[in-house]
């Protein structure tokens, strides 16, 4: 039976080739000079040829030599793959793949995502753009392996919805819009004005969540126009066409002159959730979710004026 050659083959023999002594390279390998004389016997039959000249010293053949170079390069090869593992396993490399909803980039993903990358520079990130119920499935299929959502995804036992942030709703008002001179606005006071919206289908959860605060305050939203991207619909309340809802963080967005008003009283929230599948859970998708958990709760303890009112928050 042929024999393969093996990397102790490859091991023994580059420590033979360095040290040009049998004796010395069996100290250093940490094994008696018999069996490592009987293994280099081996290989040079595997490979057909005399791979030292024994005397009158230790000496490398052409073919030794040869070899030597290819040993050492396997060598370090399977050294840097096996390192490359480990750190996979420490979750310090390998790829992730990131589900976002639109509404999310103005909280504050991008900063989390930055966090992430320079502490596992390593680590490739590849973000999709997803509905809620999209990211359900790609959680679901593997497809993605974390979510950023504003809304509880379920599909399957082992799917975890974690609360992460909880930001208030505002007006979004025309620019010298009479209402604007206040700092906070009722949403009562808006029932008469017409709206600026997005269908349904853009973003379920913010819909109803909006649908649903505007029907505690005893009105349907007079919808005028409909856009499906949030700068359209920014664009269009500054034009005049009518006010809009948006999540605290939109105010992010200085867009031409419209103003940005608090709700309240009462005060409206919608919540952001960080969803994964913990029987599926990545070694490098902890740390991203450490790192989210922390971001956000950094700035619900400190909220600049005019951006987001950011407070951690459950799902209510």
């Amino acid at each position: 039976m042929s024999q393969s050659i093996e990397l102790r083959h490859l091991r023994y023999f580059a420590a033979v080739a360095e040290e040009l002594h049998f004796g010395r390279a069996a100290e250093r390998l940490g094994i008696a000079q018999p069996p490592l004389s009987q293994q280099i016997k081996s290989l040079e039959a595997m490979v057909g040829c005399p791979l030292f000249e024994r005397r009158p010293q230790v000496r490398l053949t052409t073919a030794g030599e040869a070899l030597l170079e290819v040993a050492r390069r396997t060598l370090a090869q399977v050294e840097e793959g096996l390192e490359l593992t480990r750190r996979a396993g420490r979750g310090e490399a390998g790829r992730i793949t990131v589900g976002f909803a639109a509404s999310i980039l103005t909280t504050a993903l991008p900063e989390i995502l930055r966090a992430y990358r320079e502490q596992y520079p390593g680590v490739e990130l590849r973000l999709r753009e997803l509905s809620s119920a999209a990211q359900a499935a790609a959680l679901a299929d593997g497809s993605i392996d974390v979510g950023f959502v504003r809304e509880a995804v379920v599909q399957g036992p082992d799917l975890i919805c974690e609360p992460i942030l909880r930001e208030e709703f505002m007006a979004v008002l025309p620019p010298a819009h009479p209402l604007g001179g206040r700092e906070q606005l009722p949403l009562i006071d808006i029932a008469g004005e017409p709206f600026v919206h997005f269908p349904r289908a853009v973003a379920p959860a913010l819909f109803d969540q909006i649908a649903d605060a505007c029907g505690r305050a005893g009105f349907q939203p007079r919808v005028v126009q409909e856009a499906q991207e949030w700068l359209t619909i920014l664009g269009l309340v500054e034009a005049g066409l009518g006010v809009s809802l948006v999540p605290a963080s939109f105010s992010r967005l200085r867009w031409g002159g419209v103003q940005y008003r608090a709700l309240g009283p009462p005060r409206e929230f919608t919540d952001v959730f960080v969803c994964f599948r913990a029987a599926a859970l990545a070694p490098a998708v902890a740390p991203l979710i450490a790192i989210a958990r922390s971001t956000t709760s950094a700035h619900s303890q400190s909220t600049e004026p005019g951006h987001a009112l950011l407070e951690k928050g459950g799902a209510g």
